[in-house]
């Protein structure tokens, strides 16, 4: 088989096959490969006019028909399938391919990959692609990791597919070996506090101001003109406003109130959790979802006493609205906040070099949490690159300020009417928590010291001290 193809699709699933159908609209050779060859006959068969494609049978022609440097994009499940189908292709190539893994993968994984293959002579690239089927196809975010070597060579492809925000690609080298599919992971844990949020707010305008789905997608769709508009946003107005066609209630009337997860919120979570990173808004958001689907236990609770329920005058509804944006918002501010904090603990526990507005501009378009004040993230970094918080931006922290009477406010009401808000609650508690002159963690670790003799710094002198506490008069030794 002649090398005619720039780039190489391997699995042939939704994203595989309209990934390369992306590359191919954009004038790219693709050689296709599916380890069910009747995949990559339906796809040559059924979108074979949008550009040219070369199908490929087996491991040996698919490489055989890319061009040197190989281009070859993984596109199975994560885990063990992307092992086995880097150990069929690895021997076929030669020193200075390149492997791209563009499923969810767990960083680590593809930090170990990366290794292996660079002893090889191969480069292995961990690229982060957000957007599902639709983005995909049309233009998703893209980040990739990898040796910047590699990413000369796919950069300019990536760019050309990837969704376009003002006429710049979301698509970026993000950092070396699993630095991008750790971006992405972050991305998503953002998502699940995202939708955490919003869910939570669609609850307080329903279970406190006493509006219908119908009312709230209206809520909705205005603030999707303001400071919060995103997809997400977008999309959740549309879910509100849609009518079950069989029963003609709200569509959100019947659908069961159990979320699952795909696993990036987990390890979004886990890895935060080893980095000492307190991705707190995250965690309630990954959390939430695990109660939602206790069935058993959600039923030994029902019964239990909860909060008041009086109704609000429309004066009061208005009033209520108002500030649960407010809360939105700036408990928004906190969640991405704090997956920026964690990429940056991250840069500095792996060795690798993230630039932070990099990451903001191309989260503009494509991914599931591109929102109009990215742009703004985007700009704060460009006046200062060295940002510890996107609350040290002036702009930012006036709105925080702003918010600060709401969004107390909306915690208070829902606690009074028994109305869960895990993520609106952590977002707050992380915020009084960074911003407190004096913590109980000097209690803590007075009480660690106690049971465990852990030891404990002073504020008055420098040294690690123990104190005595099982001695009469509690003496203090410097350890």
């Amino acid at each position: 088989m002649k090398a005619t193809a720039q780039i190489g699709v391997t699995g042939l699933a939704v994203m595989g096959r309209n990934l390369a159908r992306n590359f191919a609209r954009h004038g790219y050779t693709v050689a296709v490969h599916n380890r069910t060859p009747a995949k990559t006959k339906a796809l040559v068969d059924e979108f074979g006019h949008e550009g040219a494609f070369v199908a490929a049978e087996t491991a040996e022609e698919f490489v055989a028909a890319l061009e040197r440097p190989r281009r070859l994009m993984i596109m199975v499940q994560a885990g063990a399938a992307t092992d086995a189908v880097i150990a069929e292709f690895a021997p076929l190539l030669e020193p200075g391919d390149v492997i791209i893994d563009g499923g969810n993968a767990h960083f680590a994984d593809t930090r170990r990959r990366e290794q292996a293959l660079r002893e090889q002579g191969l480069h292995f690239v961990g690229a982060g692609v957000s957007g599902g089927e639709e983005g995909a196809l049309n233009g998703p975010s893209i980040m990739p990791g990898g040796s910047a070597e590699s990413y000369a060579s796919l950069g300019p492809m990536f760019e050309s597919i990837s969704a376009k925000v003002d006429g710049e690609p979301c698509a970026t080298h993000v950092g070396t070996d699993g630095a991008g599919h750790f971006v992405k992971m972050v991305h998503n844990g953002i998502e699940y506090a995202d939708m955490q949020l919003i869910g939570e707010a669609y609850d307080l305008l329903r279970q406190v101001a006493g509006y219908t789905p119908a009312e709230i997608a209206e809520i909705f769709r205005t603030w999707n003109r303001g400071r919060l508009d995103s997809y997400l946003i977008e999309i959740t107005a549309e879910v509100l406003a849609h009518v079950d066609a069989s029963t003609g209630r709200p569509f959100v009337d019947v659908v069961v109130d159990a979320a699952g997860q795909k696993g990036t919120g987990r390890w979004t979570v886990q890895t935060a959790l080893d980095l000492g990173s307190p991705v707190t808004a995250i965690a309630q958001a990954t959390f939430a979802r695990a109660a939602s689907s206790q069935s058993a236990l959600r039923a030994a609770y029902r019964d239990l006493p909860g909060g008041t329920s009086p109704v609000l005058s429309q004066t009061e509804a208005q009033r209520f609205t108002a500030q649960v944006e407010h809360a939105l918002y700036a408990s928004k501010l906190i969640a991405y906040d704090q997956g920026w904090k964690m990429i940056l603990d991250a840069a500095e526990e792996y060795g690798w070099k993230i630039d932070l507005g990099a990451v903001a501009k191309i989260w503009r378009g494509g991914c599931i949490i591109r929102a109009a004040f990215l742009d703004r993230i985007r700009a704060a970094y460009a006046v200062d690159p060295g940002l510890v918080s996107l609350l040290s931006d002036p702009g930012f922290a006036a709105e925080v300020k702003d918010a600060q009477v709401p969004w107390r406010e909306v915690v208070a009401m829902a606690a009074r009417r028994g109305v869960p808000v895990p993520a609106f609650s952590a977002s707050l508690s992380y915020y009084d928590t960074l911003r407190s002159d004096r913590l109980p963690a000097a209690l803590t670790q007075g009480q660690r010291d106690y049971f465990g003799a852990h030891t404990y710094r002073r504020v008055d002198r420098e040294g690690s001290f123990h104190t005595l506490w099982g001695e009469a008069g509690r003496a203090e030794t410097e350890a």
